[in-house]
């Protein structure tokens, strides 16, 4: 359990009595790797004047640069998010709801979408609904080559139904007072409103100072809760929630409950009856479809996590009511499995959001005691699988009380989706993250198939990978890149196509984690661009009514394409004109995307002669055939389409008026991939005068963005000691690619040296402008397809230069 970083923030000065109020802070991380965590103070300012409750959120890849999207005159109590990690739902003490979600997927601009409140409500817990979608791996056929059968959709329902069937999106809430609530919230582009509905937990009210829910394989929610006395039971609910027109119906049916166990030789310390015990901490050991509770006490003596599992036992049925057989009733009843006992107070559990694999054996707890230990313990029989402490370097000029301190440092502890890594935040909110160890054959060190299997999973599953990015060694990177190609070349057609474009992301961002990946990153983030322009261009185009609907205009093209046509105007002759032609006002508003075609073309073209074959064939562009095809079906729909608009065309600066660039580029690059090996001289020497002939416009390399994820990292002295607001210098890269302009990573237009206002991705550092171009159906589409997130999947971050 290595320590990665610690974010720090000036402490607050002036009051020693500060950290006698009310130490409750809490930190989450989404499916997205974005990270929310709240403060006391507002973090740029460290005095008492701005003492509340605080909500922030960040990447994490880029935890310094934290963002408030709320300032809560009273407590937080929940912080949560939905699973695709847009929706971030914040409750407080006072009864107060709001679900906030990011303005335009701008991680640093975010719209509050719904609030209500339950006046004098203290609300204690919430889940969003679930989906019904899950993907599991086939515990039988883990080791299958097809990704279809190596992974299956498990049977679960939805939380809650709407008309056709479809998942209601909405959240479950529970009070301290034993009230449920739910929040049905209306789709997007409806003007209909939200529905709330209230219902008692039980049949009378009761007093819960902790609970926790998860989701029940039918739809159901399962819901756990203790009053905090030790000599009352854990209570267990399942709650129902059906839509019914426009209203919401809520059910809650009490299920077995259980006493902790005090008695036996390893709980000799533990005799509730004797000393007074409170229960702290309940969580479900899974989220999904759990039959097993932890729960936490304290004493005196110190804490004890218990394990209990709901089974199901047959009871025999007495003569009289059976008959002359013997009968038996099956019946569920909670049963215990073990313990384990620390001197110190639990502070935080954290358990697995998601569970990849169908087995009892994977999994782990992760519980945090008040002397700043983190124990990582098998979910069955709580034995210690790892454990580490928490030691804070204090910052030169934190005042002396705070040095000798006794209250507990670490509050709140939480675990990635893919559960790579541990989230930790202390008393001065302070943020810490620690490595954890594998979710499956959790005793054996992370292994390159154990990282190619997630990598797969994250592949069909579209979850974000970055926390498994932050805890792989630099040796694993090659053999991991190659197991994941070959891997995936094993798939159908079918699937290949569905999946390439995030496989490429995921490539790419390996290839970043290595100083010697630079140039392989950059291919592949061409190569990317390339296939995205090439679909958008192939949508454009529509089968006219005499043809055969046998194959599409698009399948036209590559088939010709693959008979290695060199001249450019032959291939012309093969081709039906009228499904290729397009309205000329949307082939204007494509010129910035032809131009770059033209421009890839010309560059890798100008490559070739210094470009050696190597032994260890590492990726590249020039390379790669079914980059190259792609490629010229690129220039023969650009040559078709200048014929219907000449202004569509890529523009060149020639020696030569009389040259036509795009048949020499054609030729060049059909002959190339003849034999993409070895080429011939003939074809080399032609390369070497294409500078001479055109001026080349050279293609905006990777930029160097300060992340977490990049080679920097392994060359650190881990911890790394960050700071809020402040970039660290130590994980800047010294290889300088700008050439001083900023360039639309999206659009392909320059931007200027320092534009005001741009949109920068949180992961590879690419800038997309914000003021819209020119408007066709075909370009507006093009903005959308990035609108989301970058094309290497990282989330958009709006940056304002003074």
């Amino acid at each position: 359990m290595d320590h990665i970083f610690s974010v720090k923030r000036k402490p607050p000065k002036g009051i020693e009595a500060f950290y006698a109020l009310d130490n409750f802070l809490i930190c989450s991380i989404s499916s997205t790797n974005v990270i929310a965590f709240t403060t006391k103070t507002i973090i740029e300012d460290n005095t008492i004047r701005t003492y509340g409750s605080h909500v922030y959120v960040a990447d994490l890849n880029t935890p310094w640069l934290a963002h408030r999207i709320l300032s809560n005159a009273t407590l937080v109590t929940v912080v949560q998010w939905d699973f695709t990690g847009e929706l971030l739902l914040v409750a407080d003490e006072s009864g107060h709801v709001k679900i906030y979600k990011s303005t335009e997927h701008l991680l640093n601009d975010w719209q509050l979408a719904l609030e209500t409140v339950f006046q004098g409500e203290h609300i204690l817990a919430a889940a969003f609904f679930h989906s019904g979608k899950k993907i599991c791996l086939n515990s039988e056929k883990k080791d299958s080559s097809s990704y279809n059968e190596k992974f299956h959709h498990v049977k679960f329902a939805c939380s809650v139904k709407q008309f056709g069937g479809r998942p209601c999106c909405g959240a479950l809430l529970l009070t301290t007072t034993g009230m449920l609530a739910s929040i049905l919230l209306p789709h997007p582009t409806s003007q209909s409103p939200m529905i709330l509905t209230t219902e008692s937990l039980g049949t009378t009210r009761i007093h819960i100072k902790t609970a926790d829910i998860c989701y029940g394989k039918n739809g159901h929610f399962l819901l756990a809760v203790s009053s905090g006395d030790t000599s009352m039971p854990i209570q267990c609910y399942k709650v129902s929630v059906v839509k019914s027109d426009d209203k919401c119906i809520m059910t809650s049916q009490s299920l077995p409950s259980f006493f902790l166990l005090d008695e036996g030789k390893d709980l000799e310390h533990f005799n509730f009856k004797s000393v007074r015990s409170y229960v702290t901490h309940i969580k479900w050991i899974v989220r999904e479809d759990a039959d097993s509770l932890v729960v936490a006490a304290y004493n005196n003596n110190g804490s004890c996590l218990q394990v209990w599992e709901l089974r199901e036992k047959a009871i025999p049925v007495h003569e009289l009511l059976s008959g002359p057989e013997q009968k038996y009733l099956t019946t569920v009843l909670w049963q215990y499995q073990s313990n384990f006992q620390h001197s110190y107070k639990v502070v935080s559990l954290a358990t697995s959001k998601l569970t990849i694999l169908n087995n009892v054996s994977s999994n782990y707890i992760v519980a945090a005691f008040a002397d700043n230990s983190i124990h990582c313990l098998y979910r069955d029989s709580l034995k210690t699988l790892a454990s580490t402490s928490l030691h804070v370097t204090p910052i030169n000029d934190e005042p002396l009380h705070k040095l000798s301190r006794t209250v507990p440092d670490i509050l709140h502890i939480d675990m990635s989706w893919l559960g790579n890594v541990l989230l930790v935040i202390d008393i001065d909110s302070y943020l810490h993250l620690f490595k954890l160890p594998p979710q499956i054959d959790s005793s054996i060190p992370l292994s390159v198939p154990y990282a190619t299997t997630i990598l797969e999973y994250c592949l069909i599953t579209g979850l974000d990978w970055l926390d498994l990015l932050l805890v792989l060694r630099t040796g694993m990177l090659d053999a991991l890149c190659d197991r994941l190609s070959e891997s995936f070349n094993k798939q159908s057609t079918a699937v290949q196509e569905f999946f390439f474009e995030r496989y490429l992301c995921i490539k790419t961002s390996l290839y970043r984690l290595s100083a010697q990946g630079h140039n392989k990153a950059n291919d592949l983030t061409l190569f990317l661009m390339l296939h995205s322009i090439s679909t958008a261009f192939k949508s454009l185009l529509r089968p006219s009514e005499m043809s055969s609907h046998d194959k599409s205009p698009a399948d036209s093209l590559t088939g010709v394409i693959a008979e290695g046509q060199c001249d450019i105007d032959n291939v012309l002759m093969h081709l039906e004109a009228k499904e290729f032609t397009v309205e000329p006002s949307t082939l204007q508003s494509l010129q910035q995307l032809i131009q770059w075609i033209a421009d890839l073309a010309l560059n890798l073209l100008i490559k070739l002669p210094d470009s050696r074959p190597s032994a260890t064939k590492p990726y590249e562009l020039l390379r790669d055939i079914k980059a190259l095809n792609v490629l010229r079906e690129m220039l023969v729909l650009i040559r078709i389409w200048g014929l219907l608009r000449p202004a569509c065309l890529p523009v060149f600066t020639k020696s030569d008026a009389t040259l036509d660039v795009l048949p020499l580029v054609f030729r060049l690059l059909s002959r190339l991939v003849q034999n993409v090996s070895e080429p011939d001289d003939t074809l080399i020497d032609e390369c070497c005068l294409l500078p001479s002939q055109v001026q080349i416009q050279c293609l905006q390399q990777q930029n160097c963005r300060v992340v977490l994820a990049s080679p920097q990292l392994a060359q650190q002295i881990l911890p790394l000691q960050l700071e809020f607001q402040n970039e660290p210098e130590c994980l800047s890269s010294n290889v300088d690619t700008s050439n001083g302009q900023t360039v639309d990573s999206i659009r392909h237009l320059y931007l200027g040296r320092t534009p005001r206002v741009v949109k920068q991705c949180v992961r590879c550092g690419a800038s997309a402008g914000t003021v819209p171009v020119i408007r066709s159906a075909a370009i507006r589409a093009w903005d959308q397809r990035w609108l989301k997130s970058c094309q290497c999947g990282g989330l958009w971050r709006m940056q304002v230069y003074s």
